[in-house]
Formats: C-alpha cells, structure tokens, sequence
C-alpha cells in the first residue's frame, strides 16, 4: 500500500469501525458475564457484604492489639448488622434473586439440606 493510501480517510474509519465492532463485542461479553453473576448474588449485596467484612475486620484489628474498639465503629457494625438482615429478607421474598435461586435449588434430590422449608408458599388464587 503506497504512502498516499495509507492516509486516506477511507483507511481510517475502516480501522475505526474495526475497533469499534472489537470493543463492542467484549462489552457484550462483560454485560453477559454480570448478568450470570448477578442471577446467583446481586451486586448490590456482594458489595454491602465486602463493606461489612471491612468493618469486621477493623474490629478485629483493635482487639488483636488489646484494645477495645470505639464506639464508632461498633455502632457502624450495629447498622451493618441490621442492614444485611434487611437485605436477606428482600432477597428471600417473592421475586429476590434468593428466593429464585432456592426454587431452583429445591429441585435437586441430592441436596444435603431442605431448601424447601424457606420458599415462600404459593398463594391459592381462589
């Protein structure tokens, strides 16, 4: 390819538009790899969990050093207490992601424990 063709505009917007089909694809990758994840563990409650490990830990860097953990933090991991209680119980009901995934867990005779007792009874629609 001569110099003068390897500048045209033509040659530009070919490798633009080849970038740009490249990137896409592994957006789509991406979104699609989220979404399988998302249908087992919500980000918002992966997240939340990371949070409240974070502040476990803290906790657990006063007293390895003998000391008690301030109030602060105490109360912080008092919230994050009732906030993860919350947000198991939006997941356990009706439609929550928890609440799918046990459905589906329900159905395997090989579990080692009764997935059953927590499903949400169907509702008789007489």
């Amino acid at each position: 390819m001569a110099e003068e063709e390897y500048h045209r505009p033509e040659v530009y917007l070919h490798r633009i538009a080849r970038d740009m089909a490249t990137v896409k694809e592994m957006v789509a990758k991406v979104v699609n790899h989220m979404v399988d994840a998302e249908s087992e563990i919500p980000e918002k409650m992966r997240r939340f969990v990371m949070y409240m490990h974070d502040v476990h830990d803290i906790v657990n860097l006063y007293h390895e050093n003998g000391q008690p953990p301030p109030a602060h933090v105490l109360r912080e991991m008092e919230r994050c207490d009732d906030r993860y209680r919350q947000l198991l119980a939006e997941q356990h009901t009706d439609g929550g992601t928890f609440e799918k995934v046990r459905r589906e867990m329900a159905k395997d005779p090989a579990n080692r424990y009764d997935h059953t007792r927590l499903l949400t009874k169907l509702k008789d629609p007489a």
